[in-house]
């Protein structure tokens, strides 16, 4: 039998449900340890949610500092920034219109949109992919410039390296596919998204542009210093950081698209987690920890030595910041959203609650370690 907890404190706010009788007390431990995690690195507000198949468990958690937060609203529909977790949502619509026939992912983009007029390698843009773009081997620059300033539009692109030959993050080929796409289909990235993925699994208050509706239940940002920052409203929606979404919705995504694949054909829900490329953070300068990581079709690949082989994404807008782990050896994910730049302090305390792991995960490293000088 499922049972759903609920519990309304003044300064925590925890949603449970689907967790049976003899794992609650265990769950509950879980949670504690996880808020004191969150309290002991200054995160305001962070919205959790972890799933277990195998188990049958589900866990949602809003933990809230009441007195630095106007918009916990306790009910798991407070809407954050998903930062870079934009990214697969849109890689997920990429491939579906693979599977109809509409795109290839081998054929240059310049072949079916002329317009590389910002781009300062001219050759180089003009053999850039589909396939190059979701697995970040564009070559690209991560931004030309700040994406929400009023310049970027007309800002050059430039090429650090030539187009397929190593990993590099980049934004800007998100965006460039973006620009694509919405020209091959005469219409807007949120009118394609609602389409394919919000209307399809249930994401209602999930847009990549600002909603009326946000005004009230979109959270704060809060930097480093814990300065409130406000709700960090874009200009433009933009298929790389500004999608807005909560656990309850992006879940369904988790859950429906990542991991069974609903909307694609088998082979192509599996290419998307098959290797594209060595994700080198730094090219040219090899930490340790990028021997473990690879990059599929807009997914992390982490190759972990207790959890098999992991898939992920983090985000990072500055005072928001974001993660989704999925574990299929445990049949499981987690996810999170916050509203602080101290987002990802919590990394390795968070895995190894839910997760069960040892050893601290690589991707942590791989965010987080700088290139010795």
């Amino acid at each position: 039998m499922k049972n759903v907890i609920s519990i309304n404190l003044i300064a925590i706010v925890l949603l449970m449900s689907a967790i049976s009788c003899n794992n609650k007390s265990g769950m509950q431990e879980k949670i504690d340890q996880s808020v004191q995690a969150v309290t002991q690195v200054g995160i305001p507000l962070i919205q959790f949610k972890y799933h277990n198949d195998k188990g049958k468990t589900n866990v949602f958690f809003e933990h809230a500092i009441s007195d630095s937060i106007k918009r916990a609203t306790g009910n798991n529909n407070t809407i954050f920034p998903a930062a870079s977790l934009s990214k697969a949502i849109f890689s997920y619509i990429v491939l579906r219109m693979y599977d109809r026939g509409e795109i290839d992912l081998d054929q240059p983009i310049y072949t079916f949109y002329k317009d590389i007029d910002r781009f300062v390698n001219k050759e180089y843009a003009m053999c850039i992919t589909p396939r190059m773009v979701l697995a970040h081997t564009t070559g690209l620059i991560s931004w030309s410039t700040g994406p929400s300033t009023e310049n970027w539009p007309t800002t050059p692109i430039e090429s650090l390296y030539e187009p397929g030959t190593a990993f590099g993050y980049s934004g800007e080929g998100f965006a460039y596919l973006q620009r694509a796409i919405e020209f091959m289909k005469g219409r807007t990235l949120q009118e394609i998204a609602q389409d394919e993925v919000f209307i399809p699994f249930g994401m209602p208050m999930t847009s990549y542009g600002w909603k009326s509706e946000y005004d009230q239940i979109a959270v704060e940002g809060h930097n480093r210093n814990g300065v409130n920052v406000g709700q960090s409203r874009h200009p433009r929606e933009n298929s790389a950081y500004t999608l807005r979404t909560n656990t309850k919705e992006y879940s369904r995504f988790i859950e429906k698209a990542l991991v069974k694949g609903e909307g694609l054909k088998k082979e192509t829900h599996k290419m998307m987690f098959e290797p594209q490329v060595h994700a080198i953070r730094y090219n040219g300068h090899e930490r340790s920890c990028d021997k473990y990581i690879d990059w599929g079709l807009s997914i992390g690949i982490e190759h972990n030595e207790e959890l098999g082989d992991i898939y992920w994404h983090w985000g990072d807008n500055g005072s928001f910041k974001a993660l989704f782990v999925i574990v299929p050896s445990q049949n499981s994910y987690i996810l999170y959203f916050t509203n602080s730049a101290h987002g990802h302090e919590i990394i390795d305390q968070i895995t190894s609650i839910w997760l069960g792991t040892q050893k601290p995960l690589s991707l942590n490293a791989w965010i987080h370690e700088e290139v010795n000088p």
